[in-house]
Order: structure tokens, then C-alpha cells, then sequence
């Protein structure tokens, strides 16, 4: 027998408006929306709604925006929706009285394939560390991070040249999927679980941050590539090239192995025309897209079109952690 399915969706950026489509679409109803309160964002600082605000406003769908999710004057008005089920899509920790509250439980879509990937910033990590796959899983939350029942999991490969830009944009659409497969599930009676394999040394993703994004140039040159490209497009790996006087905190989107000749100390610039190598540890990195202090992102040839480099430039070092 089919449950009558009330949902109370609960999200903030584009990665969860997939799923919240992908829900109305099927023809769920939902019957409130939770997210962020708006943000000042832009040059002028003008107070911007979340992409999920946006797509359910479209939609016709109440939204809420608590700054607290303990306020009591919060709580009532999402117990006056009535939602007997929860679905989290990219959005804070809730607390024990609000994923508790629906009758079929909360249930949080997560971009890896827990236990591994826990955290933040699944989809840069798993680039970080050379994974070649990934997924994603449903799993209903419980009072840890992460850590609840598992519901479904999906897998998908990673790219040998693919940037974490491009990998969120094929596992929000295959998250998509799954929460409306896992909420079928639950509509039929038909959802089984498990509970997470215990690993002892799990595989994190916590919040990135300044020292977790900077470069470190005596790291092997495969290293340094994954970085790049699991933080490309957001928020970037970053670098400090002196050139001559001047210092410049520059941010590396892609770059590529290449054969360069002999090795050179790590952090030291090659110029080849309008090319530019870097030398790590066991090898050299052709840059080729990049973003100077003040400008936008531009390739690297674009670049060397008003950067002349100084004879000896180099990128510095990032201290020891």
C-alpha cells in the first residue's frame, strides 16, 4: 500500500535544486522548502537568494529561511506543513527535534560512497586523492555526520582529466536520480537499509580552506595535478609567484603533465613562448589556465600576453602543515 507522502525539502545550492526538480517533477508533493536566508553576493553586495529559493519560488512552494534551526517560532511553523518525510540535499546539520519531526524520518543525499568521503567538500577530496570512482548515497541521518543507514548507493567513474566542476555536475544529476528512486522506495514500503562498514581510517572531506587549497610544489607532479583540478572551478588551488618585486597570490584552474627535459627545483617557471611550465618534485606541470590578483580567470598564453616574467620567478613554497 502506497503512502500519502508530504515532503519537507531542505537545501541551498545548485546541487540540490536538481533533486528538488527532479521530486516536483515526478509529481511528489512538496510542501514547504527549506534554505539559507539570502546572502549579500556580487560587486554591489545585493542580497541574493539560494538557488533552491529561487527554483521553489518558481514553483509556487513555501520557503522557509530560519537562522536557527532550534527556533521554536521556526519549528512551529515547519510542524504546521505537516511533512512526514525529510529529504537534505547540500544543507546544514540539523539538530535531533528537526530530523526527528517527520513520521517516515529525514533522509540526506550525499555525494560520495560513504563510509568514505564523509564531510564537506566530498567531490574536490575524491579528485584530491586520485580517485578514479565515486558515487553517491542516501542514507537516513541519525546524531552523527554522516553516518546513518544506508539506503542506496550509486556508483559512477572518475575522469582521468576530470575537474570537480564537471564531476558535481554529473553526480548532482545522478543524486537527482536517486533521491526520487529512494523516495519511491519509502512511498512503497519497499526501502531496505544497512548500516555503514565500519572502516577504521575512514577517507575524509573536510572544509576547504586556505591551507588545505594552497599548492605544494615538492609534492610529485601527478599529486599536484589532481589538486588543480579537484579544486577547479571553485575555490581554486592557489600559489605565490614572485616575479622580480612583486609577490602575486595566483590561482591555478588547469594544467597538464609535461616532458620537459631535466628536473628543476620545485616551483621554478619555464617559459616557452607563450607556454608556461612549472617544475615539482619528480617532473614538470604545462599551466595552462590561471587567475592573477584583480583579473578574471584567462589561459595562460592569454596571460603571457601582459605578464612578463623576470628572470629566476617562481612559484613559493607552501609551509609544512
Amino acid at each position: 500500500m502506497k503512502k500519502n507522502l508530504r515532503i519537507a525539502f531542505m537545501g541551498t545550492p545548485e546541487f540540490a535544486v536538481a533533486s528538488l526538480k527532479a521530486l516536483v517533477e515526478t509529481g511528489f508533493d512538496v510542501a514547504v522548502v527549506i534554505t539559507a536566508p539570502d546572502r549579500p553576493a556580487g560587486r554591489g553586495r545585493k542580497l541574493t537568494a539560494s538557488a533552491v529559493k529561487q527554483y521553489a519560488q518558481k514553483q509556487g512552494i513555501p520557503v522557509l529561511q530560519p537562522n536557527r534551526l532550534k527556533d521554536p517560532e521556526f519549528l512551529k511553523q515547519l510542524e504546521g506543513y505537516d511533512a512526514n518525510l525529510q529529504v537534505v540535499v547540500a544543507f546544514r546539520m540539523l539538530p535531533e527535534l528537526v530530523w526527528k519531526m517527520p513520521k517516515y524520518g529525514t533522509f540526506n543525499l550525499h555525494a560520495s560512497l560513504l563510509p568514505d568521503y564523509r564531510g564537506a567538500a566530498p567531490i574536490n577530496w575524491a579528485i584530491i586523492n586520485g580517485e578514479t570512482q565515486t558515487g553517491a548515497t542516501t542514507f537516513f541521518i541519525d546524531e552523527q555526520i554522516d553516518t546513518g543507514n544506508i539506503i542506496l548507493q550509486q556508483q559512477t567513474p572518475i575522469g582521468p582529466e576530470e575537474n570537480a566542476g564537471q564531476l558535481h555536475d554529473r553526480l548532482m544529476e545522478l543524486g537527482a536520480d536517486l533521491v526520487v528512486d529512494t523516495v519511491r522506495r519509502i512511498e512503497s514500503s519497499e526501502v531496505e537499509t544497512r548500516p555503514q562498514k565500519h572502516i577504521d581510517s575512514p577517507k575524509r572531506a573536510p572544509k576547504l580552506n586556505p591551507e588545505n587549497t594552497r599548492i605544494s610544489w615538492h609534492s610529485p607532479t601527478q599529486e599536484i595535478y589532481n589538486r588543480i583540478r579537484g579544486l577547479s572551478p571553485y575555490p581554486g588551488a592557489w600559489s605565490l609567484l614572485e616575479n622580480g618585486s612583486d609577490l602575486l597570490r595566483v590561482k591555478v584552474y588547469a594544467s597538464k603533465p609535461a616532458a620537459v627535459g631535466a628536473d628543476g627545483r620545485p616551483g621554478i617557471l619555464k617559459q616557452d613562448g607563450k607556454r608556461l611550465f612549472v617544475a615539482c618534485r619528480n617532473g614538470w606541470l604545462e599551466l595552462l589556465e590561471m587567475q592573477l590578483p584583480g583579473k578574471r580567470r584567462m589561459a595562460v598564453y592569454e596571460i603571457l600576453n601582459g605578464l612578463t616574467l623576470e628572470k629566476g620567478a617562481h612559484f613559493h613554497e607552501a609551509p609544512a602543515a
